[in-house]
């Protein structure tokens, strides 16, 4: 199944169904009073997370959602029957925006969590409902009100306890292919991930966290170079980044400068992403001689005024990755902690996550600019900019 993350729709609530005009007609009874009854309620659409769905490829193929009507109301005070509501699945960690404000409406992140998104029209008023002292036969009735009708975008970030970040070929599926089950392709090419992978780590019987390996990102990324501003908002719901680094790169580049090219893409994107907790991981250390280990990492340290962890591994052949995931094991397991027991921490975690998806929505914003600016494309060919894949910076 094609993988696609983004995706636009237009919802369409049910219209409320219109009151009845009609008077009682009985044989005996020459003069029956009102007995419209009003008419039924329209349809709401909402959105509900299924974790059997991985992808919003079917939403390129039906972008358009209509909720039932509210029947009309009837005569001897017959209520009409409000439509049925209509429940549209979507995958869990499904982030939804208002296209036409960029507000975002909510989060799907739970599986069964359910999101309203356009609200059914209210029923209109039968005549029975005028009748009054002054006015016994009343011909007023009032229609039923139309339906919210919404243009929303649909934006997919996995939901991943862990994120993988680096250059291509840094080591990111062949750390994730150690660590867990997921079997991502790895070859030794640039952008042999294309998709995000995800793998759960299981460090003992009731200890495991899911991590996440996105595709490698290039400088530029930020402006749409690469697949790095497609795939950069999956690192979003993460508690902690992995930042991997190649020690021995086939391009003899300096491991230190590419450190800062990926540091630099974070804080372009979203500055609150960059200030996540991320640690180093130099990887491929079978590539160098032991002797040679410490002094390194002492470098990188030095270079960066580094202080957070650096841990030394080589994914191929499993070096070091037990302490790693140990120690990630353990930090997830105080911040899960804190997060259960500290109020005012939630409070400033839900605060940061709706400032990084207003940075994501800009960059994104941004990107989308810079990309007609280079392809002499208008605001109507941008549908083009969500398929395009480029490799390299223009």
């Amino acid at each position: 199944m094609k993988f696609v993350d983004e995706a636009e729709i237009i919802v369409e609530a049910g219209k409320g169904g219109n009151g009845c005009l009609s008077f009682h007609r009985e044989k005996y009874i020459d003069r029956g009073g009102p007995d419209g009854g009003n008419g039924g309620d329209g349809g709401s659409i909402m959105l509900i997370a299924d974790s059997n769905l991985n992808t919003l490829v079917d939403f390129r193929f039906q972008p358009r959602y209509r909720a039932q009507a509210g029947e009309s109301g009837r005569k001897g005070n017959c209520t009409g029957a409000s439509g049925k509501d209509l429940l549209v699945r979507v995958p869990v960690g499904t982030s939804v925006i208002e296209a036409d404000t960029q507000e975002l409406l909510g989060d799907l992140v739970e599986p069964g969590q359910q999101l309203l998104v356009a609200q059914g029209g209210r029923h209109g008023l039968g005549n029975a409902v005028f009748k009054s002292s002054v006015n016994r036969s009343p011909r007023k009735i009032t229609p039923g009100k139309p339906g919210e009708i919404r243009r929303l975008q649909l934006q997919l970030k996995v939901v991943a306890d862990v994120g993988l970040l680096g250059l291509p070929n840094a080591g990111k599926s062949s750390l994730i292919t150690a660590v867990s089950s997921a079997r991502p392709k790895i070859a030794d090419y640039p952008f042999t991930t294309l998709v995000p992978n995800l793998g759960v780590v299981r460090v003992g019987e009731e200890s495991s966290f899911v991590m996440a390996d996105i595709p490698g990102l290039i400088e530029g990324a930020s402006e749409g170079a690469g697949l790095g501003i497609r795939f950069l908002k999956h690192l979003a719901r993460t508690r902690i980044l992995l930042h991997l680094v190649d020690v021995a790169p086939l391009d003899q580049s300096d491991p230190v400068e590419d450190i800062r090219v990926i540091m630099n893409e974070l804080e372009e994107f979203s500055p609150v992403l960059a200030d996540r907790e991320r640690w180093l991981v130099l990887n491929k250390i079978d590539l160098m001689p032991a002797e040679e280990h410490a002094g390194f990492e002492k470098h990188v340290r030095e270079s960066l005024g580094w202080s957070a962890p650096i841990f030394m591994i080589s994914a191929v052949q499993r070096e070091g990755t037990r302490a790693l995931c140990e120690a990630v094991m353990n930090s997830l397991t105080n911040q899960r902690r804190l997060m259960q027991e500290d109020e005012t921490a939630r409070e400033e975690e839900t605060r940061k996550q709706q400032q990084m998806e207003f940075e994501m929505r800009q960059s994104i914003t941004r990107a989308r600019a810079l990309w007609r600016e280079r392809h002499n494309k208008t605001g109507e060919d941008d549908d083009d900019f969500d398929v395009e894949v480029e490799y390299v910076n223009d």
